[in-house]
């Protein structure tokens, strides 16, 4: 019975049982500093900086947050960044989808097979190698320090990281779908959007998720295209370590309070995410 529950044979088991602890010992591993730092945010600041720093608060303490929120406009910044993301994402989806589709049932196929490299290859080119450039084109036109803008750069950044998953999602469509819709009488845009979509939909959530996250985190283009107005969480928090001041008990509080909205996503449309993944691997 217990063979039959856990393994087929001795040997079975003792794979399994080391499987078990590097999973245990990598979670421990990846988990730790997220645990120290969601402490550290309910320390008083004095402890968070102490040269002999403890794992769980001596004293708790709301003052990294209470701090924050009277220190720093961070309600604006968590607004800035959740626009950003949300509008970034559902600019992609929407021009993604309806691209990737496009590009899924092209009747070329080298035509088809050339788009799909041009977007591996623009997933391929480094962040740093294009932010200059859409810097100096932001400055030019007199945009600087404008969400809209920042939107819209996130849209096009993460594009490609859209048309990528999309196309092999609707490459996994039937295309007999489309032919019956067709019999009925439906256009393409009609039958994509009433008989493609929403076969696709848990993908088309998987996709966004992972999108609204690229945008959430981003550092590097907000950190260049925005300064007061439209500054975002992720530029905010560098400010809290200058050359002159190390001030880390807020931001380790902000931090916490940035991380939520990640931990919310994951956890309540977990199912989405894993079935959007699987829906692209699994055939038949």
């Amino acid at each position: 019975m217990f063979h039959e529950k856990f393994g087929r044979n001795r040997s079975d088991n003792l794979w399994i049982i080391i499987m078990y602890v590097l999973a245990v010992v990598f979670l421990l591993l990846f988990i730790f500093p997220y645990l120290y730092m969601l402490f550290s945010s309910f320390k008083p600041s004095q402890d968070v900086i102490s040269v002999h720093p403890t794992f769980f608060p001596k004293t708790w303490s709301i003052e990294n947050y209470v701090k924050v929120f009277q220190t720093s406009d961070i309600g604006m910044y968590f607004g800035n960044s959740f626009i950003a993301a949300l509008v970034s994402t559902l600019i992609c989806l929407l021009l993604g989808s309806l691209a990737s589709y496009a590009i899924s049932r092209t009747a070329v196929s080298r035509f088809s097979n050339f788009l799909l490299i041009l977007v591996l290859c623009l997933k391929m080119i480094p962040m740093s190698s294009i932010v200059v450039p859409i810097y100096s084109l932001v400055q030019q036109f007199g945009f600087y320090d404008y969400l809209p803008v920042l939107c819209i750069v996130y849209a096009g950044v993460n594009m490609p990281f859209v048309l990528w998953m999309m196309i092999s999602f609707f490459k996994d469509v039937p295309v007999d779908l489309d032919e019956a819709a067709a019999v009925d009488g439906a256009g393409p845009f009609t039958a994509f959007i009433k008989v493609i979509l929403p076969v696709v939909v848990p993908s088309l959530i998987s996709t966004g998720i992972f999108t609204f996250l690229l945008a959430w985190n981003d550092f590097l283009v907000a950190l260049l295209l925005t300064s007061s107005e439209a500054k975002t969480v992720p530029v905010a928090l560098s400010e809290f370590l200058t050359s002159y001041s190390l001030d880390l008990g807020p931001m380790t509080g902000a931090a916490v309070l940035f991380s939520l909205p990640v931990i919310v996503i994951s956890f309540f449309l977990q199912r989405y995410l894993v079935s959007g993944m699987l829906a692209g691997s699994v055939k038949g």
